[in-house]
């Protein structure tokens, strides 16, 4: 099922897949899995030439266990999503995607279907569709196939391809400001767009280097397995 916790079968699976050679979309159309889910639970136990199911298995039960036991209250729940998405809000993120994407980081996988998204938020599946896609274009949402449904998730990847993409539209700006500066010289329009290019370079080398740092922060966690 979508979304529940591999099992252990499930794992020897993975691992038979990979010593086959399998790519993790292979893998996850025979097990009907999203993607993601086996990308990550490779990475995280071992990664691509070090995955083997007990180990993995067993880590898995050891991180559950570290972790909070019991889940929080429904209510608790609700009131934490509501305060993210206003603070989402507050900062620029139009309602509806504010509330799914915060629906999403708080629930138990980070996947979830549009019915899920429906019943869990409480409105229309259109306001769920135009959410994900607003979500989607600026790349803080990924979209899978999972069966005959389409499954919506939120992981590390994510942020670091959302900053990517920051930092793309940073050098649009640059370059047309840039050729604007060029287009008026010293006029005060020319000196006022070479100023909005040299802002938005600066912004988009330190978003890039951001990113950077992250991709490595990321990559060092997966190869060590120290992912929950």
């Amino acid at each position: 099922m979508p979304g529940a916790r591999l099992t252990h079968e499930e794992r020897r699976r993975i691992a038979d897949g990979r010593g086959e050679g399998l790519g993790y979309a292979e893998i996850a159309r025979r097990l009907a899995r999203p993607t993601s889910t086996i990308s990550r639970e490779v990475g995280r136990n071992g990664g691509l030439d070090g995955y083997r199911a007990d180990p993995a298995q067993k880590a898995t039960g050891e991180r559950a266990r570290r972790v909070r036991k019991t889940a929080p209250e429904p209510a608790a729940v609700r009131a934490f999503e509501e305060e993210f998405a206003a603070m989402m809000v507050r900062t620029g993120l139009p309602r509806m995607p504010a509330r799914v994407l915060a629906g999403l980081l708080s629930s138990e996988h980070g996947a979830l279907t549009a019915a899920e998204l429906v019943h869990r938020l409480q409105v229309s599946p259109a306001s769920v569709s135009k959410a994900v896609t607003y979500l989607e274009g600026i790349r803080l949402l990924r979209r899978e196939k999972s069966g005959r449904r389409e499954l919506y998730s939120t992981d590390d990847d994510v942020w670091y391809e959302a900053c990517v993409g920051v930092t793309q539209v940073c050098e649009v700006w640059a370059g047309s400001a840039r050729r604007g500066a060029a287009l008026f010289g010293g006029t005060p329009a020319g000196r006022r767009l070479d100023e909005v290019g040299r802002y938005f370079e600066c912004v988009g080398a330190d978003m890039n280097e951001a990113a950077e740092r992250w991709r490595q922060v990321f990559t060092a966690r997966r190869t060590s397995g120290n992912l929950l």
